[in-house]
């Protein structure tokens, strides 16, 4: 064994002990440990959510003042609090070997003697002694650090279309346990569409990859899983307690994997295994389920044909003929002769879809994947080992039909069906669960696993129904409730991503899924209603809050009890609210306006350090309006100017809330509503076009603060910065905050949302109501 190897092994030991609540001055010295005490003082620790084992992170970074050094307090090192911070673990740091300095008031130092190839560690002084020193490291000498990467090879469409490929969304995880994250990218290629969008994409990846940029693996999800911000909700989590994370998303025939060495060539590539009776039915790692426009024309064709026999139509909800739900006039005979269906389908791909409107040019509709098998699958982090494969659930069912895809004006098949939404769940205070959501427009279904090592096992399943439709081909399907008597309030409720947090305070944490919550067992805990104001649709009628773009939860107002919500809603003059501040255990509304508008954007943080709890801030698509502004958190307006809405993060100093600016081919930045620009990250661009999202925002080194993660202009790697700003703030790393960490794994979903921790954190944070991990 190594010393790298054998040290490595040692600090995680460290770690473990420490997350434990074990004594790590016990551990090396061989002493006895003390228990932490529960609430009733029986002298056993309480259960709670079961977190990473991190090392110390100790980061090093050369600035103009000295070498500035950043490191974390685990979770369980903390035992109380003082005025500006917590209390417990204090620190001894070291230059080449030598004690320079002992921290108590942070976990960060200044070293103002410090050169660019000094090496520095740190030490956790437990009852008065040194425990174990970190790993040596040296100081990044650019101010940043790049985490090497490797892009897949350039492609090309059945159609010629060349595309090429871009670092995009990133996730972190400790894949081998050895208390340090690796760093798992999806590669998205220049193609990559919304599902609304026409056209064939390139394939996507998710590489692992190690800090120093070794390549562990590489999973090409293969031709039929469709490129772009909706399909692919990527979870990396240690699902298990083994130490290690594993990796689950969504996957087709034609996943394979490559597994690398350390000199980065590929040793092996297999595909995932397919359920049995999937290979009995025909289906094979080579099928392509990409559709051309003729191939779609002969859908409609089949579908068509049958559709005297449709559950619907036998039930007598839809029309009987086709001609009926065309408003034009009977001329076939049902069951539909081959022909007869061939020309019903031209008149509806030609005349009536275009008279619907000009944007539905059904003859080129191609690229979208509607039929063929869908899967989950479970994987290994550290060696991308395929572990389980299950079909997903639900199933598309149609290609978006039942789901409302062709009864609004706009005919957008495979648009409402392909949703996807991803998350991670303590749901029973203490083991995560991975939750996947499709639908949110109308149908909307959920349903959560436990994997416990060997195989996934469903916690709930939820399903709001159908909407009933009374002509699929001309309806209006939002703001109806599903079928379900439980959970058709669901329908349109939800946002283009979710959140997880323990709402009701009963240890367990709840999904708020965008204007309803589903509580922890799987039971609806509420859906959100207002009534239409003046001005409105239909003024005085009881309407839900419905779908938005934007969502933040966390404890907004420290001056209510429990959490907030604040959420943008677009469903203009059918929207009670374009925005709204709720309170999460409740779901009722504290504050919001009516826009009559889409309100596309929305945010909250500490901009205004004068003013007490987050500030919160909307803006509409296209234009900032008369209404949002910037609020207090108890809603008064401050300002009609407004900061950015792309992102948060918390960089400064004094616990105030930075906002990252920078969207396309704009150069990212991280700006202070009060003092200006704090940081151009030259030579990297944010992702996902108009939304402007880094790849990680999260607290992966260092002290609490946040890094920020881009894309270099080229995405050969990831660029990571680190704030440097001295801060005299003791808090311990918020990846050891249940809620924060799980919002960390399910930023990347969709539309990204900043992760956001269970408790108030701001300039006037309340060190009293900052929860100790595991007391």
């Amino acid at each position: 064994m190594t010393h790298r190897t054998r040290g490595k092994r040692i600090l995680a030991a460290l770690s473990r002990a420490a997350v434990a609540g074990v004594s790590v001055t016990a551990l090396l010295l061989g002493t006895p440990a003390p228990v932490a005490a529960g609430p009733s003082g029986s002298g056993h620790r309480p259960a709670g959510p079961r977190l990473e084992r991190l090392d110390r992170g100790l980061v090093a970074v050369a600035t103009t003042d000295g070498v500035f050094l950043s490191w974390r307090l685990l979770g369980a090192e903390a035992t109380g609090r003082s005025d500006t911070g917590l209390t417990g673990a204090d620190f001894h740091v070291y230059r080449n070997g030598r004690r320079i300095a002992t921290v108590t008031d942070s976990t960060n130092h200044l070293d103002r003697a410090g050169t660019a190839n000094a090496t520095y560690q740190v030490a956790a002084v437990l009852r008065g002694r040194p425990a174990a020193r970190s790993a040596p490291v040296s100081p990044w000498t650019d101010g940043y650090r790049d985490l090497p990467l490797r892009r897949p090879a350039d492609g090309v469409t059945p159609t010629g279309e060349t595309y090429t490929y871009s670092a995009n969304d990133l996730s972190v995880g400790d894949v081998d346990g050895d208390g340090q994250y690796e760093y798992v990218v999806k590669w998205d290629p220049s193609n990559s569409k919304d599902v609304s969008q026409v056209g064939y994409t390139g394939e996507v990846y998710i590489d692992t990859y190690e800090l120093d940029g070794t390549l562990l693996h590489r999973v090409s999800l293969g031709v039929n899983i469709r490129a772009g911000a909706h399909y692919t909700q990527f979870l990396v989590y240690d699902f298990d307690g083994d130490g290690r994370a594993e990796m689950m998303f969504k996957t087709a025939p034609g996943t394979k994997v490559t597994r690398y060495d350390r000199r980065g060539r590929a040793v092996s590539e297999r595909y995932i295994t397919m359920p049995r009776e999937d290979t009995r039915a025909g289906y094979s790692h080579s099928d392509d389920y990409r559709l051309s426009p003729e191939e779609y024309r002969q859908k409609l064709v089949d579908l068509f044909l049958g559709w005297h026999r449709h559950p619907e139509v036998v039930a007598g909800r839809w029309p009987a003929t086709l001609e009926a739900a065309f408003g034009i006039a009977p001329s076939y005979a049902y069951p539909l002769a081959r022909p007869d269906a061939e020309a019903l389908v031209d008149y509806f791909i030609d005349v009536y879809a275009p008279a619907r409107s000009s944007r539905n040019a059904l003859r080129s509709f191609q690229g979208f994947i509607v039929d063929g098998p869908e899967y989950l699958t479970v994987f290994d982090g550290a060696t991308g080992r395929e572990l389980q494969t299950v079909h997903y659930r639900p199933g598309r069912h149609d290609d978006g039909l039942m789901w409302g895809d062709y009864a609004m004006s706009r005919i957008e098949p495979g648009n409402r069906v392909d949703r996807f939404l991803a998350g991670v769940a303590y749901l029973d205070g203490r083991h995560p669960s991975a939750v996947f959501a499709r639908g949110y427009y109308t149908r909307a279904t959920l349903v959560a696993y436990r994997w416990d090592g060997r195989r996934l096992r469903e916690d709930w399943y939820v399903d709001s129904g159908w909407v009933p439709m009374t002509n699929p081909f001309n309806d209006s399907p939002h703001g109806r409730e599903g079928t379900d008597p439980r959970y058709g309030t669901l329908t349109t409720q939800g946002a283009h991503s979710l959140s997880v947090a323990d709402v009701d305070g009963d240890g367990k944490q709840e999904i708020i899924y965008g204007s309803a919550t589903v509580d922890h067992d799987g039971s609806l805990l509420y859906s959100s209603y207002g009534v239409l104001p003046p001005g409105s649709a239909d003024p005085g009628a009881r309407a839900k809050l419905g779908h938005g773009d934007a969502m933040h939860v966390t404890d907004i107002d420290p001056a209510r009890p429990g959490l907030e919500i604040f959420m943008v809603h677009e469903g203009a003059s059918w929207a009670p609210y374009g925005y709204a501040l709720r309170d999460a255990a409740t779901g009722e509304v504290i504050y919001g306006g009516y826009t009559g508008v889409d309100t596309g954007r929305g945010m909250v943080g500490d901009v205004v350090p004068e003013e007490p709890g987050l500030e919160t801030w909307a803006t509409v698509v296209g234009g900032q309006p008369d209404g949002p502004g910037l609020r207090t958190a108890d809603g008064e307006l401050l300002s009609t100017v407004i900061p950015g809405t792309n992102q948060s993060i918390r960089w400064a100093a004094d616990m105030t809330t930075q906002i990252v600016n920078g969207a396309g081919d704009v150069t990212p930045s991280i700006d202070d509503w009060r003092r200006g620009r704090l940081l151009t990250a030259e030579g990297t661009r944010t992702n996902n076009g108009t939304k402007g999202n880094p790849g990680l925002v999260a607290d992966v080194l260092g002290d609490w603060r946040e890094e920020l993660l881009t894309r270099t202009v080229d995405s050969s790697a990831i660029r990571i910065h680190l704030s440097t700003e001295p801060t005299d703030h003791k808090l311990y790393t918020l990846m050891h905050d249940p809620q924060y960490r799980v919002e960390v794994a399910r930023q990347q979903t969709t539309y990204n949302q900043p992760s956001y921790p269970s408790f108030y954190l701001g300039s006037d944070i309340d060190w009293s109501r900052v929860p100790l991990p595991g007391r």
